[in-house]
């Protein structure tokens, strides 16, 4: 699977808008109103610069300008209404030196609101004039990601935690969008090398700017079992002692693990858990002898090969202890979603690993939860509702190609993760310092330049349920590690998961993406300057 496989234009739907856009952005826009002195004039941002590109854009009006009098104004009776201000003011006071306070009443400044309407679950509109700037979404989830865009119509300046001179234009116009797939994914192995709660919360701010909502955190693998588990308490207090190179590895206790799926959740992500079996378990065998067909408990692994381990299928005792850890893991995650691996089990035979599946499935469904495994789950049989997450290649065989289609044909759901398009860590070129190749090199016009509705011959677009960018761990200890193999390339799997498929479009969205550098630099996140994207000087 995912680690050594066997085998190592389009016409944007706002061309009228984005057309519009880039004749305004030509002549200049310029901020009016009560400015303060020596501000009185400043380019502002053009609509098109968003990313992920919106479903629709319109310039036109005046910009808004946020001064020492803007006010942040937030619906009365609305607590979640309230945080997402909050949160906006957070972002916003640092770099602007504003007090902005929120308020229910008065008019203009920047209004958060939830409204009935045709804005679906993550939808929002944005309108922005010399008044002030409206947000307006029918779901608390939009608004935050509302919230993103106007972020992004602020001068990059303002995401520094120091005061700059401004000022804060935000140009005129109206954004009406929501995204294309539910399911937006990014994935961290924190099983590799183990990343602490403050690295993790770290990564979800960086996927919420880019209105990624789900984090799937790949919590056990054969180097270190990552969170506590009551009922077999050695997993993570041993299981957890390493990692690859043989570091010092960490686990998660229970109440760290809710404090990263709390924290998830105040940036409008869903944590997505993942215990990989029945391979990928050296941890877990290490951990406890009766786990093991001989009973016999291997020693700790710290190395990077895969395909080695499995649990025991033929004993009951494997049972107890998947069902242990489902029950505690479940309990400690709101989210509908438990992924159970399913990848490079090369250890257990095809026979053994169609009996695990369908006891092990049945697990997941009696606490609550709904069935995600990587694509070798459609080899077994998929539960009703089960989502098969795919990450072959474009040279993956066609056999094995079709067993995933015909699974979605006959009703479950694909997150598509290719390889050797949005796997994060893989490298960009031969030179790149970090990273593995086996899928080959992956550069940022490939990682983006891929249709997810159109991507697996056969499966029905109707089936693909999103799009999701893993990062795994062999070579990454850092988050300056993280943040210089996911950026340039996390942000385009965001548009592919939330943009409509016509604004699909290489020349333009590297523009956009170009853009995006010095809100980089603002927030110190170091990244891959690829030679195929025009990055503004420094």
């Amino acid at each position: 699977m995912r680690r050594h496989p066997s085998t190592t234009p389009r016409t944007p739907r706002l061309t009228r808008a984005l057309g519009s856009l880039l004749l305004v952005a030509a002549a200049g826009v310029f901020a009016v109103g009560a400015a303060p002195a020596g501000q009185e004039r400043a380019a502002a941002t053009p609509l098109d610069r968003i990313v992920p590109a919106p479903a629709s854009a319109e310039a036109g009006g005046s910009p808004y300008l946020v001064t020492r009098d803007t006010r942040i104004r937030i619906d009365a009776a609305r607590e979640d209404t309230r945080r997402i201000g909050a949160y906006l003011a957070d972002v916003l006071r640092p770099s602007t030196g504003y007090p902005l306070p929120l308020t229910t009443h008065g008019r203009g400044g920047i209004r958060l609101r939830l409204a009935n309407g045709r804005f679906g679950a993550e939808g929002y509109r944005l309108d922005s004039g010399a008044r002030g700037v409206t947000i307006t979404a029918r779901e608390p989830a939009g608004l935050f990601h509302g919230v993103q865009t106007l972020r992004q119509l602020l001068p990059a300046a303002v995401e520094r935690k120091s005061v700059q001179p401004g000022p804060w234009p935000v140009a005129g116009g109206t954004v009406e969008d929501a995204p294309r797939y539910a399911y937006r994914g990014a994935m961290l192995d924190v099983s590799r090398h183990f990343f602490t709660v403050a690295q993790v919360k770290r990564y979800i701010d960086e996927l919420a700017l880019y209105k990624i909502n789900k984090l799937h955190l790949h919590l056990s693998d054969d180097q270190g079992w990552r969170i506590a588990v009551d009922s077999w308490p050695r997993l993570a207090a041993y299981g957890g002692s390493t990692e690859v190179g043989g570091g010092p590895g960490g686990f998660y206790t229970k109440d760290d693990y809710r404090e990263i799926v709390r924290y998830a959740a105040s940036r409008y992500l869903e944590v997505v858990p993942e215990i990989d079996m029945p391979g990928h378990t050296n941890a877990a065998l290490a951990s406890y002898a009766e786990l093991n067909c001989d009973g016999v408990a291997p020693p700790l692994y710290t190395g990077t090969k895969v395909g080695f381990s499995s649990l025991c299928v033929a004993k009951d005792r494997t049972y107890d202890f998947v069902d242990d850890v489902i029950r505690e893991l479940a309990a400690l995650t709101p989210g509908r979603y438990l992924h159970i691996g399913g990848d490079e089990a090369h250890s257990t035979s095809h026979d053994d690993y169609v009996k695990f599946m369908d006891r092990v499935q049945p697990v997941v469904a009696k606490y609550g939860k709904t069935v995600i495994g990587w694509h070798q789950l459609t080899g077994a049989t998929p539960a009703p509702g089960a989502l098969a997450q795919y990450w072959g290649l474009d040279s993956t065989s066609a056999a094995e190609k079709e067993q995933v289609a015909k699974a979605a044909r006959n009703g479950t759901g694909l997150i598509l993760s290719p390889a050797d398009r949005v796997y994060l860590d893989m490298k960009y070129t031969k030179d790149t310092p970090l990273g593995l190749a086996w899928a080959g090199y992956v550069e940022v016009r490939r990682s983006y330049d891929w249709d997810p509705g159109a991507y697996l011959p056969g499966a029905p677009a109707s089936a693909v349920r999103g799009v999701e960018a893993p990062l795994w761990s062999e070579t990454l200890s850092t988050s300056a590690h993280i943040d210089y193999m996911a950026f340039p390339r996390l942000p385009g799997a965001a548009e592919l998961g939330w943009s409509p498929a016509a604004t699909h479009d290489w020349e333009t969205y590297k523009v956009r993406l170009a853009a995006q550098a010095p809100r980089w630099d603002a927030l110190g996140i170091g990244y891959y300057r690829s030679p195929q994207v025009p990055w503004p000087s420094r």
